[in-house]
């Protein structure tokens, strides 16, 4: 990142995982200490500059897997004390809020960001640069998380939500109308382990017990349908609490971000109720969705222009929330 442009992102994507039916820490632990090196030398390779030109190293601290945060940290305070250059730690989670001012066109503030992933699912209110308040999250399962395991139960792979996207885009989404979990109406805290749970019953009751990882039994059109409807109901529950999130501030500008972002009903529906309300709908390019580092790099930029450094003490924090 330099003065506000990315000048190269390389993602290395761990597909060891897939064979496991989700991330297997130890396994994640030892692909970032085999790849850190070469991932960074690829990234000043195509940037077309070597590390001597580095004027600052934004680092995640958490939320994450401990041992790949620590291994993270740790390349990140050599190459800091190698270099004499500073350093910053960034939390995860503001990363994924600020992927959507990687690239034109930039959302302004004050905005609400949904954060939905894997491991989260966030309603935030950013009413500036590095100024957040958590409106709300999932109290139990990730949306991400909750695709995932459904995914499991039909034998689908992982992971789970661009296979399940696919396939609910040839289903009708009202062949079962599975809960929609709105928890108090007037909070946005979140729950998915309830859709979750209602699959599995469909399932058993339908005498379709969970399959196998990748060996789907259903149909293909029944499979269809079951994704199409799962997902209708959760992506009925992020799009109301965004909404009425964004009508309650008074914001005319509404963000998605995570992994789950990259979702084609979410978007499509988010930005129907959005120009309904005349809001400003963003969401980043697909490439920043999933994690990344040009994220990082871009709240990394905000945080070192806030004057905002890290000590050589900076350690992980696997549990760290958004503030």
């Amino acid at each position: 990142m330099e003065q506000g442009a990315l000048r190269s992102s390389v993602v290395s994507s761990q597909l060891i995982h897939k064979r496991y039916g989700g991330v297997v820490p130890e396994l994640a632990s030892r692909a970032h200490q085999q790849l850190i090196v070469p991932v960074v030398e690829e990234s000043l390779m195509r940037a077309g500059i070597t590390k001597d030109a580095i004027d600052g190293i934004a680092v995640t601290r958490g939320p994450g897997l401990a041992g790949a945060l620590l291994i993270g940290i740790s390349f990140a305070k050599a190459l800091s004390l190698g270099l004499g250059i500073p350093l910053t730690g960034v939390n995860h989670l503001e990363g994924h809020i600020y992927s959507n001012f990687i690239e034109d066109p930039k959302p302004g503030y004050p905005l609400v960001c949904l954060i939905v992933s894997g491991g989260h699912t966030q309603l935030v209110h950013v009413t500036a640069p590095l100024r957040h308040r958590l409106l709300g999250e999932t109290l139990d399962d990730a949306a991400g998380e909750a695709y995932d395991k459904v995914a499991k139960m039909l034998g689908l792979g992982f992971p789970g939500g661009p296979i399940i996207d696919r396939l609910a885009a040839g289903g009708n989404g009202d062949f079962v109308r599975f809960p929609r979990s709105y928890l108090d109406q007037t909070g946005y805290d979140f729950s998915f382990s309830g859709i979750k749970t209602a699959v599995l019953y469909w399932l058993r009751d339908n005498k379709f017990m969970p399959a196998s990882a990748g060996q789907n039994r259903l149909p293909e059109a029944l499979c269809a349908d079951l994704c199409a409807s799962f997902q209708a109901a959760v992506v009925d529950v992020l799009v109301a609490k965004t909404i009425r999130a964004a009508t309650e501030f008074g914001v005319g500008h509404v963000a998605i971000a995570g992994g789950v972002s990259a979702n084609s009903e979410l978007r499509k529906r988010l930005k129907e109720a959005a120009d309904e309300r005349r809001i400003s709908l963003f969401v980043p390019a697909s490439g920043y969705c999933t994690d990344n580092a040009a994220m990082i790099a871009k709240a990394g930029e905000l945080r070192f222009e806030a004057g905002l450094r890290s000590s050589h003490d900076l350690h992980a924090e696997p549990n760290l929330s958004i503030s």
